[in-house]
């Protein structure tokens, strides 16, 4: 297949916004996967911020970083994404080249725990204000569980109000697949 399945797609876009010394943010840990692929792409003088409500996946993520020996580069925060201009150094304000979400639940982890549009929403409109222009927001949307189509909905609407002297969004679907297959929103900050 020549296309791009979605998680392929969402690493090459965001490998084109990061380079050696970027830094960038993981807003949703999950198991630290993501986590792992920016800290690779940020190198030694780098750096990661990542978020996640669920220690679980601050612990397994944080484990993670540590088999590769990559600690000194990742920092991660035990609370919500919508605290990331709180908690990101101000020094780190308007440096932020890259961000991806993956939305819904962690995976292995209790789905009665799901990001929500309104934290998801904030937490977009706060990176735009603190990325670089052309700095690339990448959100992952699995919307196929409780909430999930609620959420899809809210960020479809912010997305198509986004003012396009502000930012450019693009969504990547496949849409002839079942079983609410996941799709991405690629927003480029102008």
């Amino acid at each position: 297949m020549y296309l791009d399945q979605i998680l392929p797609f969402a690493k090459n876009v965001l490998e084109k916004a990061i380079k050696k010394g970027s830094i960038v943010v993981d807003a949703t840990l999950g198991n630290g996967y993501d986590t792992l692929f920016l800290a690779n792409l940020v190198g030694e003088t780098g750096k990661v911020y990542g978020f996640d409500i669920q220690e679980h996946a601050v612990i397994a993520s944080n484990e993670r970083i540590h088999q590769h020996k990559l600690s000194n580069r990742v920092t991660l925060f035990n609370c919500g994404h919508e605290n990331l201009n709180q908690v990101i150094p101000v020094e780190h304000h308007g440096k932020i080249t890259g961000a991806i979400f993956n939305l819904g639940y962690l995976p292995g982890g209790d789905k009665t725990i799901v990001t929500k549009p309104n934290t998801t929403i904030a937490a977009v409109e706060q990176l735009l204000e603190i990325m670089v222009p052309t700095g690339i927001i990448v959100l992952v949307i699995y919307h196929g569980h409780p909430g999930g189509a609620e959420e899809r909905d809210s960020l479809l609407h912010f997305c198509k109000q986004i003012e396009q002297k502000t930012a450019q969004v693009l969504q990547y679907q496949f849409i002839n697949q079942k079983n609410h297959s996941p799709f991405i929103l690629v927003i480029e900050k102008s």
